[in-house]
């Protein structure tokens, strides 16, 4: 969106070199059959820590709930809930070595992909050479005008492999949901259209007259006039994945084109190393924001 990245920056060296701390609107009630605990990890799954809790707490797992997906190779901090009507636990007895339980309130309500805030991040990137100038210039037109509100790679698995598991399960009619253990393909693929509708809009200079994306299902597209016929041209190339997502129960939804970071700010740490703190909404990626800046790359990690 603002020109090709300034340079190269490696990032993840290690899990401490990217922080995501979750950030809910909400107060627990501090009362109620559920338990809210505020876990920090390093370098563990979301799914990992949740199965852990339910066997120290002798729950099933499907008791646990929780608001999003955090990174592995990081460290961060999220809220869980554990369903445990009239009875109480003791902390101790969840204690793991996988993870640190900072604070724990009761609750009334389980805790439901989607229902945090956003999340802030915090950010290092290494080997990162770059006239503090140009960086300085580049920063400003994301805080001014924001980044594309890409789905990241990560919704797509490795190597794009959802998207061909998505695409075998439309041509045999089989992409249902979660009820029947396809949604993460399902969730790719209405992605994957997302990110298309996205590149076309950047590429016809559409900034000034469209201001979200259909996110694909059943329902007629709000997409206005201007827009429409390109969102038309581009997804009838596209008919039966769309036709799938519109048979598997989701109804249309819109997504912002354009992202905006809140709180943004950096510092300078070493000659190549700088760190970006900002928070995004639920469901965005630092990633595209980190892309706008510098080309990223990953180093060999050895893991202990």
């Amino acid at each position: 969106m603002h020109g090709e990245p300034l340079t190269t920056a490696s990032f993840r060296n290690c899990p401490e070199d990217f922080i995501v701390d979750e950030v809910i609107d909400f107060q627990p009630a501090n009362e109620g059959e559920h338990l809210l605990l505020h876990i920090k990890k390093r370098d563990q799954n979301t799914q990992w820590v949740a199965g852990l809790l339910a066997e120290l707490a002798g729950i099933d797992r499907r008791a646990v709930g929780f608001c999003g997906m955090k990174d592995r190779f990081a460290v961060t901090t999220q809220w869980f809930s554990l369903h445990l009507p009239g009875g109480s636990i003791e902390l101790d007895q969840l204690t793991h070595a996988d993870f640190q339980i900072l604070t724990s309130a009761r609750h009334n309500k389980k805790l439901r992909r989607g229902m945090h805030a956003g999340n802030r991040f915090s950010i290092v990137l290494r080997d990162f050479n770059i006239d503090p100038a140009t960086l300085f210039q580049r920063l400003e037109l994301i805080q001014n005008a924001g980044v594309p509100n890409y789905f990241a790679e990560q919704r797509f698995g490795w190597d794009a492999n959802n998207l061909v598991k998505a695409n075998e399960l439309i041509e045999q009619g089989k992409l249902k949901g979660n009820r029947h253990g396809t949604g993460i393909y399902l969730s790719a693929a209405r992605s994957w259209l997302f990110n298309l509708l996205l590149d076309r809009y950047l590429t016809i200079g559409a900034v000034d007259f469209a201001d979200t994306g259909a996110l694909w299902g059943r329902g007629r597209s709000a997409t206005e006039d201007d827009f429409a016929k390109h969102e038309q041209q581009l997804l009838s190339e596209w008919s039966s994945w769309c036709h799938a997502l519109e048979h598997a129960g989701l109804k249309q939804q819109r997504r912002p084109f354009i992202l905006q970071p809140n709180k943004f700010c950096y510092k300078q740490l070493a000659e190549d190393q700088f760190e970006f703190n900002f928070e995004l909404p639920n469901g965005s990626y630092a990633t595209a924001v980190l892309r706008e800046i510098a080309e990223l790359f990953r180093p060999e990690i050895t893991r202990l």
